[in-house]
């Protein structure tokens, strides 16, 4: 009972500083554990965070659905190594990230600036995602690669259905 209490506490005050920092959020917000957005956090309806920390000068876009482990690391800048000077200048790279809805990020995934994910995709534990995953795959590894796809059947059914967990 007291655990129940604490866990409703703890997500209502991560929740409400999601509010304060994100662009935009959808209904059914729900934030678990410590999380950090910037002002130009773009979060859609039912998601669920355990731990996420966006840092740079890029736009990040979660749509429906979403679901991670904690851990979530999103950056959408990088030091600019072909400038000035050496090992980099005061200018950085910047590009957005967009994950599509009803994605699934495991514990620990670190994704970098420019990358998309699509649809109903699940990125593995521990994964470094450095280029796009298309819609229904699962990608694992550092850097993160395709290895096997969802029964896509299967998955448009459950959205048809509006089975979201």
């Amino acid at each position: 009972m007291i655990g129940k209490i604490i866990k409703k506490i703890r997500t209502g005050f991560y929740t409400n500083l999601c509010k304060k920092t994100a662009k935009q959020y959808g209904k059914g917000l729900h934030i678990n554990h410590w999380s950090k957005f910037t002002s130009k956090t773009y979060i859609g309806d039912n998601c669920h965070f355990n731990g996420m920390k966006v840092t740079g000068n890029g736009n990040v876009t979660i749509g429906n659905n979403f679901h991670s482990g904690g851990g979530i690391l999103i950056l959408t800048s990088n030091h600019n190594y072909e400038g000035k000077s050496i090992p980099y200048d005061e200018t950085t790279i910047d590009g957005d990230v967009v994950i599509e809805d009803n994605v699934w990020l495991g514990q620990n995934v670190t994704i970098l600036q420019g990358v998309k994910i699509g649809e109903g995709a699940i990125i593995q534990a521990g994964s470094v995602v450095v280029s796009d995953i298309p819609s229904c795959s699962i990608a694992g590894g550092h850097p993160a690669k395709v290895f096997k796809m969802r029964n896509e059947q299967h998955y448009y059914e459950l959205k048809s259905e509006n089975k979201f967990f």
